[in-house]
C-alpha cells in the first residue's frame, strides 16, 4: 500500500507535484546563478536582503559604469506563484539584456512561494519590497547603488504571468498607500495571469484546461473565493480604475491562453475612467513567455525593444 508520504494531491505537470504529506516538488525553476558583472551586457548585480523577518533579497542590477539618475524597473517574476526564482538563469539574462537595453536600474524582487507559503504571502513580500527600495528616495536609504543611481521620480512596475499580476496590484496599491518622495510613472504587463469563471470573447470553453487553470490558482491560493476572486479576475475591484501610474503596457502573446484577458483588461481599463495612457503589443505566432524561453528570437528582440523605449519614452 502506498505510504502517505508517496500519496500525490496535485499532480501539475511541467511545473511541480504536492503530496499529501505538504511536501512540493518543482520540476521547473529551481537553477539559481550567482550576481557579478555579465561581460555580455556590460551590466552589475548583486543580491540585497530587503526583509530581516521573512530573509528574502532582491537581485539588484545596473549598467557598469553609471552615470547619474536612472529610471528604475522593480520586477516580479513569473511561476504561478508557485516556481521560478529571482536568480534563475532565465531572469538572471533576462535583466541584464533589459537593463543594457533601456540604460535603466532593476530591481528584481524574490518573494515567498506556495503552496508551502499561501497567498497573500507573495502580494505582501512584494509590497515589503517596493517599500524597501521607496526608503531610497532620499539618497539615504541601505544600498547604495540606488541613493546613487535610481530615479524614484521615474519608477515603473513590471512582470510576466503571476509577475504581471502582482505588478498591477501593487500599483493599485500605491494608490491607496501613497508613498511620498517615489513616483510611478508606469507598468509593463506580460502576460499577465488573469482568470475567470467564465470564458470570456473566443478564450477557451475546454472544462479540462479551465480546471487546471483554476486548480493552479487554489494551489497558490487555498482561501480564494474562485477564478473570480479580485486578486486573479481584477476587473471587478472597485479599485481597478484607480491605478497609481500615467501609462500601462499590456504584451500579449498570440498563442497564449492567457491572451484575451490581457486584451480585456486593456479595453477595461480604457472604461474605467482611469484616465491614463495605455498600449497593447501581440506577437503573432507566439505562446506564453515566449521571450523568456528564446530569448534569441525575432519577436522576443522586438518585446525587448519595445519595452525599453516604452520606458524611455516616458516621463523626462
Amino acid at each position: 500500500m502506498e505510504s502517505a508520504a508517496s500519496e500525490i494531491a496535485i499532480d501539475f505537470p511541467p511545473m511541480l507535484r504536492a503530496y499529501k504529506d505538504g511536501r512540493i516538488e518543482r520540476f521547473l525553476g529551481t537553477q539559481i546563478v550567482p550576481p557579478g558583472l555579465d561581460p555580455k551586457t556590460n551590466v552589475e548585480s548583486k543580491d540585497v536582503l530587503y526583509s530581516q523577518e521573512t530573509s528574502q533579497s532582491v537581485r539588484i542590477y545596473t549598467p557598469l559604469n553609471a552615470a547619474g539618475k536612472l529610471p528604475l524597473l522593480v520586477y516580479f517574476h513569473g511561476g504561478g506563484f508557485c516556481i521560478e526564482t529571482a536568480y534563475s538563469p532565465t531572469y538572471h539574462g533576462y535583466l541584464n539584456a533589459l537593463v543594457a537595453e533601456a540604460n535603466i536600474v532593476a530591481v528584481s524582487v524574490d518573494y515567498r512561494l506556495a503552496p508551502e507559503h499561501p497567498l497573500s504571502a507573495a502580494y505582501d513580500d512584494s509590497w515589503d519590497a517596493v517599500k524597501w527600495v521607496a526608503s531610497h528616495r532620499d539618497g539615504n536609504g541601505p544600498e547604495e547603488w540606488l541613493n546613487r543611481h535610481a530615479d524614484l521620480n521615474n519608477v515603473y512596475f513590471s512582470g510576466d504571468s503571476a509577475g504581471a499580476n502582482i505588478a498591477h496590484h501593487m500599483a493599485v496599491k500605491m494608490t491607496k498607500e501613497k508613498i511620498d518622495g517615489v513616483h510611478l510613472e508606469g507598468i509593463i504587463l506580460a502576460h499577465p495571469y488573469f482568470w475567470g469563471k467564465e470564458p470570456i470573447a473566443d478564450e477557451t470553453k475546454d472544462l479540462v484546461t479551465r480546471d487546471k487553470i483554476d486548480t493552479l490558482w487554489r494551489l497558490s491560493y487555498p482561501n480564494t473565493s474562485g477564478s473570480d476572486d479580485q486578486w486573479i479576475n481584477p476587473i471587478d475591484d472597485p479599485n481597478f480604475g484607480g491605478l497609481g501610474c500615467n501609462r500601462v503596457l499590456v504584451c500579449v502573446a498570440e498563442k497564449d491562453i492567457l491572451k484575451q484577458r490581457g486584451v480585456y483588461y486593456c479595453e477595461k481599463l480604457k472604461q474605467s475612467g482611469w484616465g491614463g495612457e495605455v498600449e497593447l503589443m501581440e506577437a503573432k505566432g507566439e505562446n506564453h513567455v515566449f521571450h523568456l524561453h528564446n530569448p534569441g528570437g525575432e519577436n522576443a528582440a522586438a518585446k525587448l525593444k519595445k519595452v525599453a523605449d516604452f520606458i524611455n519614452n516616458g516621463k523626462a
